[in-house]
């Protein structure tokens, strides 16, 4: 894969050892609030303000801090000062890499400048389809609100990939499918390794392990997640003006050799980099 994490990126170059990284991450977790938690801390809110802000944001594209202020439990005020605390205690992985005594502060900045020019060909900070596709505003807007959504919904980091045309659907544990209609006619398409799959279940079940859980259960979340955010695509579409219209999610287990696109149609993929070797793509499966 060529889209690292820059962690993976040090081990795989033997710059710093595994440990190392997973000592890092500790102290990021130990240091790093989430906004509502840095909220909580500074006692603006109460967890069960949280909650309900989560909740509400399966349904409104709105970033939480937004969303607090809008249903009036935090001040604009204050959640700029929630902002501002986090920006000022926030502590990336080099920099804990650093305060772990696993690289210099020299050796940071070198690696990183290294890391950049590495991940430059395979990394893209917008959305960009390629040239020809019909009702691009609205294959970007599908893709930025998927984006939104694992951060927002299912709480997990990421890097996207380039956009890029595909003539077959590379095979993976599970996709899960809504077919949409009207002025636009495609299939939205997520596509999750066995790992990806239980990532999505613990943030829709809101459970810390899902070992136990059934086959069928994992996929009624991915396939839960999908209508989540097609039912967000179509709300933001009619405010473009389009009309779309979706059928309830499906699953699919797809072949080993993938499922070939069929004539008539154009597949455009957008890898999502989880990191631990899983793998979730957004495919759009669009009738010319």
């Amino acid at each position: 894969m060529a889209v690292k994490f820059f962690g993976q990126f040090l081990v795989e170059k033997g710059l710093v050892s595994r440990d190392a990284i997973l000592a890092a991450i500790d102290l990021q977790e130990r240091k790093n609030l989430k906004l509502g938690e840095m909220a909580i801390s500074m006692g603006y809110l109460t967890q069960a303000d949280v909650d309900r802000a989560h909740q509400a944001q399966f349904s409104k594209d709105m970033k939480l801090g937004d969303l607090l202020v809008e249903v009036g439990v935090l001040t604009a005020d204050q959640l700029r000062e929630v902002i501002a605390r986090q920006k000022e205690t926030h502590l990336y992985i080099g920099e804990a890499l650093v305060l772990v005594g696993s690289l210099t502060g020299e050796q940071l900045q070198r690696h990183l400048g290294e890391f950049k020019l590495d991940q430059a060909p395979y990394v893209s900070e917008r959305i960009e389809l390629p040239a020809g596709i019909g009702n691009s505003e609205t294959w970007e807007m599908a893709a930025d609100l998927t984006y939104k959504m694992v951060t927002r919904v299912l709480d997990l980091q990421f890097r996207p990939g380039k956009c890029h045309p595909v003539t077959t659907l590379e095979t993976n544990f599970m996709m899960a499918a809504m077919d949409f209609n009207g002025d636009v006619e495609a299939r939205y398409i997520l596509s999750v390794s066995a790992g990806a799959q239980k990532m999505v279940a613990r943030a829709i079940l809101g459970a810390g392990s899902v070992e136990g859980e059934p086959a069928e259960v994992l996929e009624d979340t991915v396939m839960e997640f999908v209508n989540v955010v097609c039912g967000n695509i179509v709300a933001k579409a009619s405010q473009m003006g389009a009309a779309i219209g979706i059928t309830p999610p499906v699953t699919i287990h797809p072949p080993p050799a993938g499922i070939v696109v069929p004539a008539g149609h154009t597949a455009l993929c957008f890898p999502i980099h989880l990191g631990a070797g899983e793998k979730m793509e957004l495919l759009l499966l669009i009738r010319q």
